[in-house]
Order: structure tokens, then C-alpha cells, then sequence
């Protein structure tokens, strides 16, 4: 970071605005939002700041203050609609070793001003260090729609009892804490019941800590295929409630960094090479951390209902007693067709489609790719790479053709994704020419009107 973000206080300070138009005013407005001192200096003020004046909400002088002065403020803001002007501005302000910005002028500022979302005393910055302001704002307006407009005053409330809740033990007062804002009373005083809600948290603090929520021990959660964005709303809320995570090899570390900073993270995946983690020792300790009290997040690539062992960890939680919740996630096929630009069905073409495994586990047979891929279905093969030539042979036994058409799209919803188009035979042959592996998924599709698909032209993309 070129700069450092920090919130300052601003009771009875001065800030010095140097300007007298729509750039001045508008710093004006943000301003007065704090309870600072302003002082705007200009020879003449256009009508908005005229008013403030006259109203005593600042104060206006002509003449550009010494540089004693200046260097006093807590900061000054060069604020004119002539560059000239504003460079010599800039230079007498920071002759005096004041800290400035400069409207509009993102080299000359030392402060810069951010993008804010303002549910006082919660306050959101948002900068770009200059180079976005465009961007700031997409992001200040869809904070907006998040944060309820009456979330300011739910947190001065909790601001006034937390005296009342210091004499509870740390966890009773996180929990409480925790409750406050993701529990009954935030949907209380969203709602509008604003006594009801501070009544639940007072009565709450007298109870010794919050009431026992209707939760589940255990959130299993999908982390979606790749990226931090493709996750829902609900698993990130899970993470940020979390106080140890058990999660996959595959889950990307963007993922893990929206849970609490201090949430316990445990690795226990299995890794090619490496020593793994049976499943009866992945059940032991998730049953072991939910029985200590500690909300617990089992956190599983793309979706737990494909491919991921789900019924054997809900069995072993609730044959212990422990309450499960299950957090969907987007699936790893989903990912691949979004990135192909195709859907998983399609009118008239594609009536079905079938998530298969090309993941075969030792001792077991494999499963009958050709007679799965009939007109009228997409066949979706996750981690299918390893027995590729073994997928191959199934289709063509089944009187699928060697022109058969076949997309690969390895570390779907990644940055490090890859795409190849080829036909079944020569799907062994380019992936490996163009480096593919786990985990990946094989698209092949049956459209009904088309009785022997043809192989698209051959292309990579990484």
C-alpha cells in the first residue's frame, strides 16, 4: 500500500478548505458530517457555502491564512476549479507541512479522500489510492444495499450496554455479541422494533450471556469451485462466525481469508505424496470440536452434496447428537459451463444431465460411461483425467465415435483455469500435450438431433 487507512478524530479541529465553489462545497458537505472546525477561504462563496456561513455551520474568511496556521489544521483541502491556483495552493500548503489534498490531483494529496458509506458511528472507506475513483463508488453503492440504513443505531446501542456486558466472560461476550448482530434483535430493529431489540439484549446481559441460538453444531459449507466471489452469502457468513474450520486441500486460501482472523484453520485433505486424513479421523474431530462448544465450519470444495463424502460426516455428527447444517455451493459442472458458455441442458437437445465420477476408488468397478451418455444428455465426468483412457474406451465399446466431441475444463472458476476442445480420440493424447490435470472436468454432450456429434476445432486455453 502507497498509503495507510486510518479514521481520525476530528472534535474541535480545524480543517481549512481553500475554495470557494462546487469542488469546496462538496468537501463541505462531507465534512460537516464530523465535528470539526471548518474554515473555508475564499473571496467569494457560491450560494450553498454563502449559506453555511451565514448559518455559523462554518467559517469564512478572504484571506489565505499564514503558514502557522496552516500547518495547525488538521487538514487542509486545496479545492478550486483552476489546476494553476491549485498547484500554488499545494505549495503553500505544503511549505507550511501541512497535510493536504488536492481536489481531483491524486500526486499532490498526502490524505486522500475515499468513497464512504456512512451508518454513523459504522463508517466504510473505500479508496483506490487515487487510481479508481470510478470503481470506489461501484463498490460504496452495492455496500449500500447491504448494510441496512438503521445499522448505525444498533451499533451506538451495543456501544452504550457494553459496559453493562464487560462483566461476562470472553466467550459468553462474543457469543452475546455475536447474537446482537446476526441474531434476532439486528431482525428486530431492522425490522423497526427498535425497544423490542434493545430489550432482548438487555435482558440477554442479565441472563448471563445470549439465549441458546437454534443453530446447528456444524455448518458443512461449499466453498463453491475456485475464487472467494463464487461463494454464497450464507457460507461466508458461516466462516465469519466460525471459530475452527476443517477444510479440503483444494479450497482456495482466497476462500479461507473471509473467515475471523483468529478462527483456527485446519487442513485436512488429502494430498497426492502426502500423509491423509481418513475419513473416521476427519468425523472424530469434527464431533470432538462441536462437543467443546466451538462453532464448527466444514468447509468442502465446489458443492458437499457432489462427490464429497456428505451422508458419512452428517451420519457420524448426528449419531452423536450433534445438530447439521448443510450450505450448498456451486458445483464444479456449473463452473465448467459457465466458462464454456453453454448450459448444462438445453431445449429440445439436452433433456438430463449426469454427474458421474472418472475418480474410481481401488477394488471397485468402474462405472459404465458409454451406456450413461444417451441422446438427450449431457454427461458431466468430475476428476476424470487419471482414467481418461479408460473413459475413452467405455464410449467407443458403446458405439460412440472417435469423433465424438469432448471439452475439458481443468481448475474451473480459477485463475490458473484451462480449457481444451478435442474428440474422443485424442482426449488422452491433448491433455496431456497441453498439460492437463486434477481436478478437472469432461463435458460431453448428446444432443438428440445429433446422432454423432462432431469434435470442435482444437483449442487451449490457459
Amino acid at each position: 500500500m502507497q498509503t495507510f487507512p486510518m479514521f481520525l478524530r476530528m472534535t474541535d479541529r480545524e480543517v481549512i478548505i481553500l475554495g470557494g465553489g462546487e469542488q469546496a462545497a462538496q468537501k463541505c458537505r462531507l465534512l460537516l458530517k464530523t465535528e470539526a472546525r471548518i474554515t473555508v477561504v475564499w473571496p467569494e462563496l457560491d450560494p450553498e457555502l454563502e449559506g453555511l456561513a451565514q448559518a455559523g455551520r462554518i467559517a469564512w474568511e478572504t484571506n489565505i491564512p499564514p503558514s502557522a496556521r496552516l500547518s495547525a489544521a488538521t487538514l487542509v483541502f486545496v479545492a478550486t476549479d483552476c489546476p494553476g491556483s491549485a498547484h500554488a495552493l499545494h505549495a503553500l500548503a505544503e511549505d507550511a507541512g501541512a497535510l493536504t489534498n488536492v481536489v481531483d490531483q491524486p500526486a499532490l494529496c498526502d490524505a486522500l479522500t475515499p468513497s464512504i458509506v456512512d451508518r454513523d458511528p459504522v463508517v466504510v472507506a473505500i479508496g483506490t489510492e487515487g487510481t479508481a475513483p470510478v470503481l470506489a463508488r461501484q463498490i460504496k453503492s452495492k455496500l449500500e444495499t447491504l448494510l441496512e440504513p438503521g445499522l448505525g443505531d444498533l451499533a451506538s446501542l451495543a456501544g452504550r450496554l457494553r459496559p453493562a456486558a464487560a462483566r461476562l466472560q470472553p466467550k459468553e461476550r462474543r457469543n452475546l455479541w455475536r447474537w446482537v448482530f446476526s441474531g434476532s434483535p439486528r431482525a428486530r430493529h431492522k425490522a423497526g422494533a427498535e425497544r423490542e431489540a434493545a430489550q432482548q439484549i438487555k435482558d440477554a446481559i442479565s441472563a448471563g450471556g445470549a439465549p441458546k441460538e437454534d443453530r446447528a453444531a456444524v455448518s458443512i459449507v461449499g466453498a463453491g469451485p475456485g475464487g472467494a466471489d463464487l461463494m454464497t452469502l450464507r457460507g461466508v457468513q458461516r466462516l465469519q462466525e466460525a471459530d475452527i474450520i476443517f477444510y479440503d486441500r483444494l479450497v482456495d486460501p482466497a476462500v479461507l481469508e473471509l473467515a475471523r482472523r483468529d478462527a483456527e484453520r485446519v487442513l485436512v485433505g488429502k494430498a497426492p505424496g502426502a500423509a491423509s486424513w481418513p475419513q473416521d479421523r476427519i468425523n472424530a474431530v469434527l464431533v470432538q470440536a462441536a462437543r467443546a462448544g466451538q462453532k464448527v465450519v466444514r468447509l468442502k470444495c465446489g458443492d458437499p452434496a457432489v462427490f464429497a463424502r456428505l451422508e458419512e460426516e452428517v451420519e457420524a455428527l448426528e449419531n452423536s447428537g450433534l445438530s447439521v447444517e448443510v450450505v450448498p455451493g456451486i458445483t464444479a459442472a456449473s463452473a465448467a459451463a459457465a466458462t464454456l458458455k453453454q448450459g448444462l441442458t438445453q431445449r429440445g437437445e439436452i433433456e438430463s444431465v449426469t454427474l458421474t465420477t472418472g475418480h474410481l476408488k481401488p477394488g471397485t468397478g468402474a462405472p459404465d460411461w458409454g451406456t450413461q451418455l444417451v441422446p438427450g444428455v449431457a454427461l458431466a465426468i468430475y476428476m476424470g483425467v487419471a482414467n481418461a483412457g479408460e473413459i475413452r474406451d467405455s464410449l467407443l465399446s458403446r458405439g460412440h465415435t472417435a469423433e465424438h466431441a469432448v471439452s475439458v475444463v481443468a481448475s474451473a472458476g480459477h485463475p490458473e483455469e484451462q480449457t481444451l476442445h478435442t474428440s474422443l480420440g485424442r482426449l488422452v493424447e491433448d491433455m496431456a500435450n497441453a498439460g492437463i490435470s486434477n481436478p478437472a472436468i469432461l463435458m460431453i454432450r448428446h444432443p438428440k438431433s445429433d446422432a454423432a456429434p462432431q469434435a470442435r476445432q482444437l483449442r487451449a486455453v490457459g
